[in-house]
């Protein structure tokens, strides 16, 4: 170990000067296209945010059932669980800008034209292809973050990240709120595609090129040394159990918790419909300050404490019969589970190397979708069999088998080698 990662790994938080807010984040993300990844991450948000508003809405004022309608979500995730993997090797022939870009124009495309489809297989195969431009954004929008952040900031960034989506999701049903007021329902479809367009746009007139364009030959001499898939998969294990978790997790309990509370805990539809603010409000709140824990301490001993947080809180929804107590629980899981989505994101990028990044969130997003297509599913069929608390408890089993498995192999974070080294 070197001198300076001596020093980053026991300097106590106390000797750290103080700064003001936006200097600190200033000086942590000195980079301007980090800056605007951001930006267009909270644009692309806004659109989701826009669309998914009224999605329902809509299919359920053309006759679409709740089958029919949840048949369709699966369509969507089997469009990121089909381009994930394919997606890095399309960002590292075409860089990550012109595949940001294209997927950006490709979701605008797919959006606009949703309200103009009437048939199943029509709006099924456009989901289809929504899902594939949105694991495009994911991948190439992440690979810039990761190769572009410090190697002691990588968790820091990433939370950001994270905080610009969950914006963009909060902008996103308001702003469709307001065009519903003047406008027919389709609007605002068309209004998710026009941001989307001008992000494309603004990725394409602002964003630098990828560091790999810039700097081609220290690029082609780290991809002699690159290791196999399986290999890679096997290094990044741990953060991809972590966003499998969080896919199925957040998948199942956006559809199933507000119907358990209503039906065992007399909780009314109206306080449903708040629960998820308390969620996001947690996520806003707690995620960047959990990547400086873990760009300090070690991102995988963050999950882990995060994970045994999180587990406790859903463990709680059995028991707990308050509805301002179950604000609270709802609260603190979304500061802990949610937080854990950009920290994983932050330890691949530390134990990946910059030449397997496209690869690396390929694989990432890969296990995130793989979560969202088998929570819902799996989640439905114990709450209708076996009850609401099964279908809980299996939640909370899920991210106890995290936490072990995160544990077993606590050895792949950098940080806790540096820790063995120092004691």
């Amino acid at each position: 170990m070197t001198q300076l990662e001596d020093s980053e790994v026991s300097r106590p938080i106390a000797d750290a000067q103080p700064e003001s807010f936006w200097r600190t984040f200033a000086e942590r993300v000195p980079d301007p296209n980090v800056w605007r990844i951001y930006r267009i991450t909270f644009a692309l948000g806004m659109a989701y945010g826009t669309a998914i508003s009224v999605i329902a809405l809509f299919l359920d004022a053309h006759g679409f059932g709740k089958l029919a309608i949840g048949k369709l979500a699966a369509w969507f995730a089997a469009g990121i669980v089909a381009f994930s993997l394919p997606m890095g090797p399309l960002v590292r022939r075409f860089s990550a800008k012109h595949v940001l870009a294209a997927s950006l124009a490709g979701y605008a495309a797919a959006v606009t034209a949703f309200p103009f489809m009437r048939s199943f297989w029509a709006i099924a195969a456009l989901r289809f292809f929504d899902g594939a431009c949105s694991v495009g954004v994911w991948v190439s929008s992440e690979t810039i973050l990761l190769s572009r952040a410090g190697k002691e900031n990588k968790a820091f960034v990433t939370s950001l990240y994270a905080i610009a989506v969950a914006c963009g999701y909060v902008g996103g049903p308001i702003a469709a709120w307001v065009c519903n007021k003047f406008l027919p329902l389709e609007f605002a479809f068309m209004m998710a595609g026009l941001i989307a367009i001008a992000a494309s746009a603004y990725v394409l007139l602002r964003l630098a090129p990828d560091l790999r364009q810039e700097r081609p030959e220290a690029h082609r001499l780290a991809a002699t040394s690159e290791r196999s898939t399986l290999e890679l998969l096997g290094r990044i294990k741990t953060s991809c159990f972590g966003t499998f978790a969080y896919g199925y997790f957040q998948a199942s309990v956006v559809l199933f918790l507000p119907l358990y509370l209503m039906e065992h805990k007399g909780v009314t539809q109206p306080q449903t419909m708040v629960i998820p603010a308390y969620f996001a409000g947690g996520m806003l709140l707690f995620s960047n300050y959990a990547g400086r824990l873990g760009d300090r301490y070690g991102h995988l001993l963050l999950m882990r404490v995060l994970g045994v947080i999180g587990m406790t809180m859903v463990l709680g929804f059995v028991w707990l019969d308050s509805y301002p107590v179950m604000c609270a629980a709802v609260f603190i899981a979304g500061a802990s589970l949610a937080s854990i989505s950009p920290v994983s994101l932050a330890l691949q990028g530390v134990v990946a190397r910059p030449s397997e990044y496209e690869r690396g969130t390929s694989i990432y997003n890969a296990f995130y979708a793989a979560g969202m297509l088998l929570g819902p599913p799996v989640s439905s069929y114990l709450f209708e069999t076996r009850g609401g608390a099964v279908m809980l408890e299996q939640l909370a089993l899920l991210w106890a088998l995290f936490v072990l498995f995160a544990f077993r192999y606590r050895a792949d974070d950098p940080a806790a080698l540096r820790r063995t080294s120092l004691t």
